[in-house]
């Protein structure tokens, strides 16, 4: 189970995968809900019923809905890729959106395991929230922004949870955070 701090509840997981995009998920700021395993589709092809329970239902900050699918591209076989096709034409059917995501980059998936660490609100002290904002209106390394606002032992925990909840902005594809990783303002 995820502990989400988006809807401040658990979230289920079948694999390593899948924590991983929900891990996106409960970062993203477009993101409002989360439920997994959300519904049961059911359909007749070729003389048999065919079921399918996709993996998760995201409900977005803009009322959009979206449907979600995980799963290795390495392990679609062919009848995966009718169910998935299948759903995608359900899901347009009733104006949602189908994404169906593969294995994350391991340097996203590294970084957001470390920020999830600092997802939790206890980790945003306000004072400090507003030095950053300032400190990080131009874009500088994480160390020369850190040095500005204080004590690292005392702000890194405020940072990372910026960067969690991506209101400061960072490239959390090409390398693994640390001490020369450029921060500039967010959203």
């Amino acid at each position: 189970m995820w502990w989400s701090a988006t809807t401040g509840s658990h979230i289920g997981y079948e694999s390593w995968v899948e924590r991983d995009w929900l891990m996106m998920f409960d970062s993203s700021p477009e993101v409002s809900g989360v439920g997994s395993q959300p519904f049961r589709l059911s359909w007749r092809a070729g003389g048999s019923v065919k079921q399918h329970v996709p993996d998760y239902f995201l409900r977005l900050r803009d009322g959009a809905s979206v449907v979600v699918d995980v799963r290795p591209d390495a392990r679609i076989d062919t009848d995966d890729q009718v169910t998935f096709d299948r759903t995608a034409a359900l899901c347009d059917s009733v104006g949602w959106e189908y994404r169906r995501l593969g294995e994350m980059t391991p340097v996203r998936a590294a970084n957001l395991r470390w920020l999830s660490g600092y997802r939790h609100p206890r980790c945003r002290r306000p004072g400090v929230v507003a030095e950053f904002a300032e400190v990080f209106a131009t874009a500088r390394s994480l160390a020369d922004g850190v040095g500005e606002v204080g004590d690292p032992i005392v702000v890194l925990p405020t940072l990372f949870h910026l960067l969690w909840c991506q209101e400061l902005a960072v490239d959390m594809e090409t390398m693994l955070l640390g001490p020369d990783t450029i921060i500039g303002g967010g959203r």
